[in-house]
């Protein structure tokens, strides 16, 4: 017991050590966007959309190059995985930030517009499952508990706290999530309900992070989920609840139960989709990535996320060159 104490406060101690420095980094981010809005976008200016998860490294990647070069121009926004699909495939984005990899139909979208593409693997992340904190009964939850809340047969059935677990309270539920834009709901509705889009419809969703982690922290019978990046960033308004597993342990994500796979299955890779021919038509975007790349591994994690292997960062800056 004393042992698992021990850990959990180390487990404590880091997220606070993470959500300090995502903070300070999501405050940092800010600093170019006025000097970037108001010059004029040009054939050089490259465009990153796509995912909110990975939103928060590319903009932090976006801004320490443009610190080194005054000449680039790169505009980062987010508007979900899949609609930053459906952009990127017509030819209107440089970079996708994708929080999971190209549908098959995305894929023949891109084809049928002649947009080819490299998809480069970025970094790890984990999806969390938060509260609020003056939530006190809920401590843990398991997948079954997950699927019983979240599948769609749940929306008539599952509306209090008791539906959920017989010793928690008879009170409603206010469910928040990504809404129906993002590789987070794709991925979670997959690993939790069995089928991609599938779920109830009764919930708040939304594909700005920031809006759901404030909505649950004003809400005591809220429960919702998003990239454990968006959870670092506000550690100290929000609950995390870890995953019961088989064992009856209780996982939380952190790097070592990601590395190890313990946090499943709401671990996943992300991503980057770069247009090939904005590689050889905006000089900026080969050495953005280059630095992107080269020096994520140094500060990937103040951002919340979980590098990869430094051979497979090697074997991406292979590919660029």
């Amino acid at each position: 017991m004393k042992t698992a104490t021990v850990a959990y406060s180390k487990l404590i101690w880091r997220f606070g050590f993470l959500a300090a420095s995502a903070f300070l980094i999501t405050g940092l981010t800010g600093c170019n966007d006025k000097a970037a809005g108001e010059r004029p976008i040009t054939q050089d200016t490259i465009i990153a959309d796509g995912s909110s998860t990975v939103f928060p490294i590319t903009k932090e990647a976006a801004r320490r190059y443009m610190q080194k070069n005054d000449n680039a121009d790169i505009r980062t926004s987010f508007s979900g995985t899949t609609a930053g699909f459906l952009l990127f495939c017509k030819g209107k984005s440089d970079i996708s930030n994708a929080s999971r990899a190209m549908s098959a139909a995305e894929t023949a979208d891109c084809k049928n517009n002649n947009i080819e593409y490299l998809a480069l693997p970025l970094a790890m992340d984990s999806i969390a499952i938060v509260v609020n904190p003056k939530n006190k009964w809920a401590d843990s939850i398991s997948v079954m508990e997950l699927n019983k809340l979240w599948r769609p047969s749940a929306e008539a059935n599952v509306k209090t706290w008791k539906d959920i677990r017989d010793n928690w309270p008879d009170q409603a539920i206010a469910l928040y999530g990504r809404g129906k834009n993002s590789g987070t709901y794709d991925y979670f509705t997959q690993e939790i309900v069995g089928q991609v889009r599938s779920s109830r419809h009764d919930y708040t969703a939304s594909e700005d992070e920031e809006f759901l982690a404030n909505s649950i922290a004003d809400d005591v019978n809220a429960i919702g989920f998003f990239g454990i990046g968006a959870y670092h960033r506000h550690w100290n308004e929000l609950k995390l609840l870890p995953l019961r597993n088989a064992s009856n342990e209780a996982i939380y994500p952190s790097l070592a139960t990601v590395k190890d796979g313990s946090y499943t299955p709401l671990t996943r890779p992300l991503y980057l989709y770069i247009n090939t021919a904005s590689l050889s038509n905006k000089k900026q975007l080969k050495p953005f990535l280059q630095d992107y790349y080269q020096r994520l591994p140094s500060w990937i994690h103040f951002t919340g996320y979980m590098p990869l292997d430094d051979t497979q960062y090697q074997r991406t800056l292979n590919k660029l060159n």
